[in-house]
């Protein structure tokens, strides 16, 4: 195989496990390849030049790690404006919170371009070029400007909107023409695969050239789904450490006369926590015998919270709890456990077994690997039930998860009663199910049946 380059908006040493499944399966085939490794350092110079940046190059065994340093300028116009600004909330279906009117388009493809420059410099001719996410859309339309001749695939890892709701960014022709300058375009369901091919076809009066080929702007662009996976072994070793099994016997002990639901997300509006604490009391309300006997914990990790609307669901979300454990709680039970902090990685196993009840319930989300991460922590003789959002990728693939509508607040609460009420067998065998699937579509799944399709597409071109 062509040595392989991963092109990010962050990178994570593939050395540390703790940076998850996603780093361990991009880096087995970075170390196999000697590969790099390219992305921003993390570092804002605030007395840095727009378009410009240093660049540090290091080597974790024999992979080369790329980091590059932007500028405050670039950082606010390119990760805060656009990327975050625009991009994240359309993506999401919240048009109501993008910032169309910011004007950081231009940084947004001024930091592209410094990507593609200080990339070239890092190139060989036969290199396989993997480009992961939204802040990256242009890179390869900005390489291919500077003569890159390599095989380039993209990844996006959250979804991908209706052509209706894509149509309605400024500038959107401009974006969505950049993804023909990729051999391959990998998306994670095959609703999202549905909204790119109805974009194409109306906006750009794309053809349908051969399986999942589109022809556009003069060029052919592959695109398929490719839903990514956990790395299940891994997570279960981490399962069987001391801190998860200390995790799992503490949180046992400390609500042994309770049944525990498990949250644990992002702090983000596309997460759906103020409409999953809503049927939370629901459930208490509508199923009285719950009260003193189920508790929920809910870990909301801090994200952006320099932004107003992270802000303002931060205030809604302590608002609901306080109020649901001020009307229904007492001295001996308290309805929710809000954390608003982190939870280490290697701890969540043992909460997560800990748990008779996952409640997943994203507005929208690309894939979720709580989901399944949960999953892969259950006792399989006494497995948790997983209330998953149709709305989640995941559920393309998670059919035996109790589905819900996060809007739907009775139609939660109903789930989540039947999840708490549901009997061992019909548990074990949703289980058992839920497990053999993502087993089989696992992390190393993912990575190597989307760079098997792009060396593929070498050939054939």
């Amino acid at each position: 195989m062509s040595r392989l380059v991963v092109v990010s908006n962050r990178l994570a040493d593939p050395r540390k496990p703790a940076a998850g499944g996603l780093a361990v399966a991009l880096g087995e085939t970075l170390k196999r390849t000697g590969g790099v490794w390219f992305g921003w350092s993390g570092k804002v110079v605030e007395d840095g030049t727009p378009g410009e940046g240093a660049l540090h190059v290091s080597q974790a065994g024999s992979v080369t790690l790329a980091e590059l340093d932007l500028c405050a300028e670039d950082h606010d116009a390119y990760y805060r404006g656009y990327a975050n600004g625009v991009l994240w909330p359309v993506f999401h279906y919240r048009l109501d919170l993008a910032h169309f009117e910011s004007g950081h388009l231009g940084g947004y493809r001024r930091v592209n371009q410094l990507f593609a420059r200080k990339l070239m410099a890092l190139l060989k001719p036969d290199d396989l070029i993997w480009i992961h996410d939204y802040h990256l859309i242009p890179l390869a339309a900005e390489l291919r400007a500077m003569g890159c001749g390599n095989r380039i695939g993209f990844f996006l890892h959250i979804p991908l909107p209706p052509q209706q709701i894509l149509a309605a960014i400024p500038s959107h022709e401009w974006l969505m023409r950049a993804l023909f300058a990729y051999d391959l375009v990998g998306f994670q369901t095959e609703a999202d695969l549905l909204h790119f091919s109805h974009y194409v076809k109306a906006e750009a009066t794309a053809e349908t050239v051969g399986v999942s080929q589109f022809r556009a702007f003069n060029s052919t662009v592959q695109a398929k789904a490719f839903p990514i996976g956990i790395d299940v072994e891994d997570f279960q070793r981490l399962g069987c450490a001391r801190e998860a099994r200390e995790t799992f016997e503490t949180t046992r002990k400390e609500y042994s006369r309770r049944r525990l639901l498990i949250g644990v997300d992002r702090l983000d509006y596309s997460k759906g926590l103020p409409h999953r604490i809503r049927a939370f009391r629901e459930l208490l309300q509508q199923y009285p015998e719950n009260r003193h006997s189920a508790t929920l914990l809910q870990v909301a990790s801090p994200s952006r919270e320099d932004v107003d609307a992270y802000a303002d669901i931060q205030r809604e979300l302590e608002s609901l709890c306080g109020s649901i454990n001020g009307d229904y709680g007492d001295f001996e039970w308290m309805p929710i456990r809000y954390m608003h902090r982190t939870v280490a990685r290697k701890r969540l196993p043992g909460l997560y077994r800990a748990c008779a009840v996952a409640l997943v319930t994203p507005l929208r989300d690309g894939m979720n690997l709580v989901a399944k991460e949960f999953v892969a922590a259950q006792d399989e003789e006494d497995p948790g039930v997983l209330v998953l959002s149709r709305f989640a990728g995941a559920a393309e693939q998670m059919k035996e998860a109790l589905l819900v509508n996060p809007y739907d607040t009775h139609g939660t609460a109903q789930a989540i009663q039947h999840a708490l009420q549901m009997p061992l067998e019909e548990r074990k065998e949703r289980h058992a199910a839920l497990l053999a699937r993502i087993r089989e579509f696992d992390v190393h799944w993912w990575c190597r049946s989307f760079l098997q399709t792009l060396e593929q597409s070498r050939s054939e071109a």
